[in-house]
């Protein structure tokens, strides 16, 4: 199952993220945190994170690029691997892989939009419930250099897709969690 949860800056996805790893009630978490800390603001964002998820059992695994190279089980409880134990992982935040991706190695649109969505499809097989944070960048009316501007589409490129495999879509807005997309399962039940 694969859920996107997107939203503006400050706009409570990342606590909404959270929750929704909560609820699964996965008996292992994982936190795949893929930003690159650059300063004090950088420090500070990382720390505010990392207190909102203090005591919620999640493992943290630093992830800034090469998502496809990660493996769960290299993380997992030496008592308890794969088998019979559910899994719930949260990927924060598609903005920062995607800009990582981008500025640090290097490719076409084409290159990069593929390593990062078959990193995501690899989670996706190593996990039962997947939740990815993204950013709502594109409505602001600035005017951006090239580079900029590139990264933008490339990351709505990634988003679309993203919103297209997944089972849930959800827009946190000022706190409150708008459901978009939520599939049904056979038999017309919602999950």
């Amino acid at each position: 199952m694969i859920h996107l949860i997107t939203g503006g800056s400050g706009s409570g996805k990342s606590a909404f993220a959270e929750t929704c790893v909560m609820q699964a009630g996965a008996s292992e978490r994982f936190y795949i945190a893929t930003m690159k800390v650059w300063g004090e603001e950088g420090r500070r964002r990382v720390e505010k994170h990392r207190k909102m998820r203090q005591g919620k059992g999640f493992v943290t695994i630093e992830c800034e690029t090469d998502l496809k190279s990660l493996c769960l089980s290299d993380y997992r409880k030496k008592s308890n691997p794969r088998l019979n134990s559910s899994t719930s992982v949260l990927l924060e935040c598609m903005s920062n892989l995607t800009a990582n991706e981008m500025f640090e190695k290097g490719g076409t649109r084409a290159e990069i939009c593929e390593r990062i969505l078959d990193g995501v499809q690899s989670l996706a097989d190593q996990t039962d419930h997947l939740v990815i944070v993204t950013n709502e960048i594109f409505s602001d009316g600035c005017k951006y250099d090239e580079d900029t501007v590139r990264y933008i589409d490339l990351l709505a490129e990634i988003n679309r897709k993203l919103a297209g495999i997944a089972d849930e879509v959800t827009e946190v807005v000022f706190g409150i969690p708008v459901c978009l997309k939520k599939e049904l399962e056979r038999g017309g039940r919602l999950r």
